[in-house]
């Protein structure tokens, strides 16, 4: 008898559309909103979502929704997905895109895209729409086949995510969304391991600042984007080592103004510290380009970063550490531990650095009577946030104000527009991190973190119509407008220079009217007393709400003419930068 052959059994088939691979692919990565803004282009992945339950925030310019998924990003520490057409929403998303790289936010655009044969040799439009971001993203491809689908949105999710974060745009030719495949396996992505620093560059870390006598660490968004946390509160709290955050690095130590700053506020200590640890912060123009006189001339720079290529940028540094933030601080704690460095005792060095500008600021905005001042805004919600709330800010002259009475006190409890500075993107931002809090809370059967947006009425006016999408979509935002009637940085820097504006007043407009428009709480403020109560009521509300405060037109003045109360410089020429600081009176 003839043995017979056994047949191989037939391989595992799993058919379905181009919408369906790319929204399982994506579900694999805990994205649980996504932001788009409606149309016909990407009809079948929508579809795939709401059969994931994905949630889809629907917006209403393109910006804003990249931007919403930015803030999404930001909170979650997940990947943000945004869903674009190419001709016409691609443009508009420019600032979205720019932002979003800039913060190093991991996000995916999904651009829908005319398949080739529409493409003609003279056509008004170009043959590659994405040609127009390619400078200004992470990673830019074009998918040229719908049964390789899945690779490129694997691939689109790992160059967003690995390395220095930033956006990844992949463009899909819109019948591939809708187009049958049939899938034999799964692409599985193989998980990356963050860097490790190596022994040398922690050993030379440890021996500089186990000598120094007025050590400061400056951390950034890179610190957060690595859950660095616990290990930065552990090294502050270990070694009495003082914390000044900027960005999404701001609340990793809470900010108590006794190793807790903000660097906007405390800045002006830097100058004081012998040594200075940079983490995951980008030694840019905010930052006085790491140089004097805004630091010591003579201090030493420990800089860690995850990409090499940030370490010395504008400076030279003398223990550069290229490695994960995260892995990096627990080697350094241990490498100190190790040497037996003491603490150096409470860090009243930069309260002392800070006895001046602290005293000016208290001196401001506390009459019950009269215009309503700035920082009664930020005294009044300081009182009320809790500590867990997630501060989205924006605006020019409103963010230099409440950079000195806020105090962030959480991981990801911060936000706003730098680096890109791009007015009015505060708003998505806060819709994409109330989100990311609703999806958080509803996985770990929690309450959802409270978002408040904090803007100026002309940053307001550019994205306004977003809270049609937090209607839609059921988020719950505190947004407070610090209503000057003008675009008060350019006004009262006019008035500076030559005692007279032009084209700067905008009028102290209804502005609250828009949150009553789209179904949401909103009220109107004229008087200091009746600042609290409002945000009271915005607080308890079960909805979003806008809150119009009218504040004192004249107030900004102030700001430019006394760098006391300067927290962030908008005066600086460009001939200048590299000398850019704030006053040593400040």
């Amino acid at each position: 008898m003839v043995a017979q052959k056994k047949k191989k059994p037939a391989p595992t088939t799993n058919r379905m559309n181009g919408g369906e691979l790319i929204a399982t692919a994506l579900a694999g990565y805990g994205v649980r909103t996504v932001a788009c803004l409606s149309g016909t282009a990407h009809t079948h992945l929508l579809f795939a979502f709401e059969n994931h339950d994905i949630g889809i925030v629907s917006g209403r310019h393109e910006t804003a929704t990249v931007a919403v998924a930015d803030g999404y990003a930001r909170v979650s520490g997940r990947l943000g997905v945004a869903l674009i057409k190419a001709d016409q929403g691609l443009p508009n998303a420019m600032s979205g895109i720019i932002t979003a790289n800039q913060a190093c936010s991991p996000v995916v655009v999904l651009v829908s895209m005319l398949p080739d044969p529409k493409r003609e040799a003279a056509d008004e439009w170009p043959n590659d729409w994405l040609d127009m971001v390619k400078p200004y993203a992470k990673w830019v491809r074009s998918v040229p086949a719908a049964d390789r689908l899945e690779e490129f949105v694997h691939a689109a999710a790992r160059h967003a995510l690995t390395g220095r974060p930033g956006v990844s745009i992949l463009g899909i030719p819109q019948h591939f969304e809708g187009e049958v495949i049939e899938v034999t396996k799964s692409y599985t992505p193989v998980a990356t391991d963050p860097p490790a620093p190596s022994a040398g560059s922690i050993e030379r870390a440890a021996d500089i600042l186990a000598k120094a006598k007025q050590p400061m660490v400056l951390v950034g968004t890179g610190a957060a984007l690595s859950e660095a946390g616990p290990a930065i509160r552990k090294l502050a709290k270990t070694f009495q080592y003082p914390v000044l955050a900027n960005a999404l690095g701001r609340g990793l130590v809470p900010e108590d103004m006794v190793l807790g700053f903000s660097w906007p506020l405390a800045q002006v200590a830097a100058k004081d510290a012998d040594v200075v640890v940079v983490v995951g912060m980008r030694m840019t123009e905010r930052m006085g380009y790491g140089l004097a006189p805004r630091f010591n001339g003579d201090a030493k720079f420990i800089q860690i970063d995850v990409e090499a290529e940030e370490i010395g940028r504008n400076r030279v540094v003398d223990a550069p550490v290229c490695g994960d933030a995260r892995l990096s601080i627990e080697a350094l704690h241990k490498a100190l531990k190790k040497r037996k460095v003491t603490p150096k005792g409470n860090p009243s060095w930069v309260n002392k650095a800070l006895k001046v500008r602290l005293s000016r600021i208290e001196e401001l905005g506390k009459d019950d009577e009269g215009p309503i001042h700035p920082y009664r805004i930020g005294r009044d919600l300081m009182d009320l946030m809790p500590a867990n709330a997630i501060y989205v800010g924006d605006g020019a002259d409103i963010q230099n104000w409440m950079h000195a009475v806020l105090r962030i006190r959480s991981d990801r409890g911060f936000m706003d527009h730098y680096p890109l500075g791009s007015m009015g993107i505060g708003t998505p931002l806060a819709i994409g991190a109330a989100a990311a809090s609703r999806d958080l809370a509803k996985e770990n059967r929690t309450d959802p973190r409270p978002v408040v947006l904090v803007t100026g009425d002309g940053a307001f006016g550019f994205y306004s119509a977003e809270f049609n999408a937090a209607a839609l979509a059921g988020l719950k935002i505190v947004c407070i407008i610090s209503n000057d009637g003008a675009w008060g940085t350019e006004k009262h820097g006019q008035l500076n220079a030559v005692g007279k504006s032009i084209n700067c007043e905008l009028g102290q407009w209804d502005y609250h009217l828009i949150g009553q428009m789209f179904g949401g709480h909103g009220e109107k403020v004229d008087t200091p007393l009746d600042v609290k109560p409002a945000l009271e009521r915005a607080f308890d509300s079960d909805t979003f709400s806008v809150i119009n405060i009218l504040t004192d037109p004249m107030a900004g003045l102030v700001r430019k003419q006394d760098p006391r109360v300067q927290t962030v410089a908008f005066e600086d020429l460009v001939s200048s930068l590299k000398t850019h600081h704030t006053p040593d009176v400040a």
